[in-house]
């Protein structure tokens, strides 16, 4: 089973490249963050035309919003408030074979490190310890996956010393990241096949004209799974040429493919 997670910043805008993406690669499972738009108006028969014909989502007007697109049964969705004000950066699903899979959009955070000057900053920490909180009590083999917006590692950014006090790679960041790993001993599947240092980044801004004259990437896209389910897991691939195709996001799909 193929398993995708993409931030695809507006599904309909980039609807061509979602489905010459899918067409090439073919996954089972698709899930989607920065769909933005509304359940309603969801390109929905796009996704049936290809296989995708079990569809659960959680839209928001022109922000946020979070898709799972299967060619296999998905059921017993859920809609976790980890930001605790509505806005539509989680959905659930049970697989065929029982394992849970959760798809997950964490808030950028704003541009200051800081929660007293930027409450969007401190509303991120607090999205984490939320999220810290279920998975302590998390009983069944799970596979997270989503923009977590948090690169943790030196080797997950550019430049590790440019990047210490850049929302995204703060120690305190981080350091959240790290206890929502310890929580239930998850593990990160692609520096399970891709051990530090190896390159591995999922995001650029649009702010460089050529991202790829700079190339200054940060790895903010992850899958991770709980110890029974990464068991499965055969391979880790990151599509960093989607970053080039016409009208892209600032992110590349990741997917990582299981033995079930």
């Amino acid at each position: 089973m193929k398993i995708v997670s993409w931030n695809i910043n507006s599904v309909r805008f980039r609807i061509a490249i979602v489905e010459q993406f899918l067409r090439e690669v073919e996954p089972d499972i698709l899930c989607l963050q920065e769909t933005k738009v509304v359940d309603a108006d969801f390109p929905f028969e796009t996704f049936r035309a290809l296989g995708y014909d079990h569809i659960v989502i959680h839209g928001q007007r022109m922000h946020h919003g979070v898709a799972i697109l299967s060619r296999v049964p998905i059921v017993a969705d859920d809609r976790f408030d980890w930001q605790a004000n509505r806005e539509a950066r989680h959905v659930g699903v049970r697989l065929p074979n029982g394992m849970r899979l959760e798809n997950v959009y964490v808030p950028a955070g704003g541009d200051v490190p800081d929660r007293e000057i930027n409450p969007k900053f401190g509303q991120k920490l607090d999205f984490v310890e939320r999220m810290i909180a279920w998975s302590q009590d998390l009983a069944v083999p799970t596979i997270l996956t989503g923009d977590f917006n948090i690169a943790p590692l030196p080797s997950d950014v550019w430049s590790h010393k440019a990047l210490l006090k850049v929302v995204s790679h703060t120690p305190i960041e981080v350091s959240a990241l790290d206890r929502l790993k310890a929580s239930n001993d998850w593990v990160d599947l692609g520096r399970h096949f891709h051990p530090a240092p190896a390159r591995l980044h999922t995001w650029w801004s649009y702010r460089s004209p050529d991202w790829t004259k700079n190339d200054r990437g940060r790895r903010l896209d992850h899958m991770w799974a709980t110890r029974e389910a990464a068991a499965a897991a055969t391979g880790h691939t990151v599509f960093e040429h989607c970053r080039n195709w016409l009208k892209p996001s600032d992110h590349v799909p990741i997917m990582t493919e299981f033995a079930f």
